[in-house]
């Protein structure tokens, strides 16, 4: 199934949890939290503005970002679940850097 948001809506995929603190604990399922950061998988055309001009999206497609905890609402596509959730919804894009070669 090929599902495309409306609007300024964003379809989101969880990253999967850690199942180990830093320290080397094993989390287990009745303590973990449900992950704030997710892959955008597909995102709407964008919200028209005052004058009815269309305002695209900041994030497309394959972008990692981070949501709020209650951000969103979980449907379930093809047997993935996933979120639904406006673009104002999402506190940020998470981007990779590549360290600097230090100076030797």
């Amino acid at each position: 199934m090929h599902f495309r948001p409306l609007h300024d809506r964003v379809l989101v995929r969880r990253v999967e949890a850690e199942e180990k603190t830093a320290g080397g604990i094993i989390i287990p399922d009745t303590a973990k939290e449900k992950p704030q950061e997710g892959e955008v998988v597909a995102v709407g055309p964008g919200a028209r503005d005052d004058a009815g001009k269309l305002a695209e999206l900041s994030v497309r497609a394959g972008d990692r970002v981070l949501f709020g905890k209650w951000s969103g609402s979980e449907v379930r596509l093809d047997g993935e679940d996933l979120l639904i959730m406006k673009e104002s919804d999402i506190l940020g894009v998470i981007e990779t850097v590549v360290p600097l070669k230090q100076a030797a």
